[in-house]
C-alpha cells in the first residue's frame, strides 16, 4: 500500500467510557475513530467503549505523528488534560 506524500497524519486523544485516556495515530480520523467504537481497533479501547474523541492535531508525516505520540505519551494524566483543554 503506498502513501501519497501530501496526505496528512493525525495524533488522536480519545477518552474512554472509564474515564481513561488513549492515544494513536492514524492517516483517517474518521475511520479510525469508528474502528475504535465498533471494537475493530486497539485492544485497550475494545473492553472501554464508548470512546470519544478528545484531542487531534495534525502532522507531515507518520514519522513526525509516531514521535508526537511517543511525546503525549510520556505527559502525565493532568498534562494531557492541559493539552486538551489547550486546544479548545
Amino acid at each position: 500500500m503506498s502513501e501519497s506524500k501530501n496526505s496528512a497524519w493525525f495524533v488522536y486523544i480519545l477518552r474512554c467510557a472509564d474515564g481513561t485516556l488513549y492515544t494513536g495515530i492514524t492517516n483517517d480520523l474518521s475511520r479510525r475513530c469508528r474502528q475504535h467504537n465498533d471494537g475493530k481497533a486497539a485492544r485497550y479501547t475494545r473492553s472501554r467503549r464508548p470512546t470519544r474523541l478528545v484531542y487531534q492535531e495534525v502532522v507531515a508525516d507518520r514519522s513526525q505523528a509516531l514521535r508526537r505520540e511517543l511525546a503525549i505519551k510520556a505527559l502525565s494524566r493532568r498534562q494531557k488534560l492541559c493539552l486538551m483543554r489547550g486546544a479548545a
